[in-house]
């Protein structure tokens, strides 16, 4: 799996509690980094059209984190938001980054929260992406695999046997444009989740509810420039909670992308690369929130 997964430009790197973390490290030295989080049952490559669009003018790092990709679980205290935070403190240590600008999708998007909250001062900017962390407002379907993870018994049997149509079905449950769900990218998504130790921490994960952040936290964000994308469409996140969410950081930018699901930087890589861009070029300072579409 390392020799599809792990080619050039990967690398394997120990972190300070003897952890290693796959990981890639592109781009430019100098300027303000850029570190990317991935969602649940992702793994850094769901990152790689932005990364092949944001590395020609900044250093952007991506990694597998705990419990997913060619990382695999982590033996500690559990996988919290918190103890994911963590794992990005020490990375950056690793790699001698003082401030940086932090992105997640989902999952990753909450950690992202979590860890400018816990480490403001490392924060040079904030980027989330259809971001946990916000309470549900309004209709969530969901796809079939958090559904079952989240599920007694099932979850169990999910680490046994995960049959290669159920991460289908799960995938084409969370985009809304479904050209882009390749047999490539069912691959992946399938293999990467069953790693060793992967489907574990997935039932582990999901056991764990993590409550969304209060306003009074979000508000201690005010000064720390904030992009928020959301997909119109996304039916694990809905867009209603994307507004709050905006509603609560002081000045956060809010964009919608139309006709698009959970994971914008997979379904509508060009267009969501490209607020990124302006964002960036702009000094990523807050401005009125928008309305975006992506290419037919």
């Amino acid at each position: 799996m390392r020799a599809k997964y792990a080619a050039a430009p990967s690398q394997f790197v120990a972190l300070a509690d003897g952890r290693r973390i796959h990981l890639r490290d592109e781009g430019p030295r100098g300027g303000t980094p850029i570190v990317l989080l991935h969602g649940s049952n992702a793994d850094l490559h769901t990152w790689q059209p932005w990364t092949d669009r944001l590395s020609k003018t900044h250093r952007v790092i991506r990694f597998d984190q705990r419990g997913h990709g060619l990382t695999g679980p982590a033996e500690d205290e559990g996988d919290t938001r918190a103890a994911f935070a963590r794992d990005v403190d020490q990375l950056a240590d690793k790699l001698g980054l003082e401030r940086f600008i932090l992105a997640g999708n989902s999952m990753g998007g909450g950690i992202a929260l979590e860890y400018a909250l816990t480490y403001p001062d490392r924060v040079a900017g904030l980027v989330l992406v259809d971001a946990a962390g916000a309470p549900r407002i309004g209709e969530a379907k969901g796809n079939i695999g958090f559904t079952l993870a989240r599920t007694p018994g099932f979850s169990w049997l999910m680490g046994q046997i995960t049959p290669r149509g159920l991460v289908e079905r799960s995938l084409r449950q969370s985009v809304a444009n479904q050209a882009i769900v390749t047999d490539a990218m069912v691959d992946r998504y399938w293999e990467l989740l069953r790693y060793p130790g992967n489907r574990q921490a997935t039932a582990q994960r999901f056991a764990a509810a993590q409550q969304p952040f209060s306003p009074e936290a979000l508000a201690r964000l005010k000064g720390t420039p904030t992009l928020i994308i959301w997909g119109e469409r996304d039916g694990l996140i809905p867009l209603a909670s994307g507004r709050w969410l905006a509603q609560q950081i002081p000045g956060a930018k809010f964009e919608v992308l139309r006709g698009i699901g959970h994971i914008p930087m997979e379904e509508a890589p060009g267009v969501s690369a490209e607020l990124v861009e302006r964002w960036l070029e702009q000094g990523a300072t807050p401005a009125a929130p928008a309305s975006s579409a992506p290419p037919a």
